[in-house]
């Protein structure tokens, strides 16, 4: 079992930046792929970042690749998700997820099925 709690959304200009974090409960956090989605009014949850649980392995959806970063620290039980270049079609609000599976495929982590467990969100806001 794990817990996730996100922090660092917020109101931003086009063209600024936010970290949001995800932090994780438990000891076993090291073993769990995790990734960000996001969901906008009126559309489904979205694929954004996905890290494996060692870290060594990323994916970007095509719409952040370049302007986003994901990274964990597993000795702090913590994702992270930096957002640079904020455009206003990011706005939605942003979910952490973790994965027990040891699978580290694109089209796996990609998917919202791929997880199990997830964080209540926090809202990012791009103003133009």
């Amino acid at each position: 079992q794990v817990q996730l709690v996100e922090s660092g959304g917020g109101l931003v200009q086009a063209g600024g930046s936010l970290r949001l974090s995800c932090a994780a409960s438990g000891r076993t956090f090291s073993s769990y792929g995790m990734g960000w989605f996001r969901q906008a009014p009126g559309k489904e949850r979205a694929f954004v970042a996905a890290i494996s649980w060692s870290g060594g392995t990323t994916y970007y959806a095509d719409s952040v690749k370049g302007r986003f970063t994901i990274s964990r620290d597993n000795a702090k039980n913590t994702v992270y998700l930096q957002m640079n270049s904020l455009k206003p079609e990011d706005t939605a609000v942003y979910y952490c997820a973790a994965s027990r599976s040891p699978i580290t495929t694109a089209q796996a982590m990609g998917v919202p099925s791929f997880y199990g467990y997830w964080g209540q969100g926090t809202q990012v806001t791009v103003s133009s």
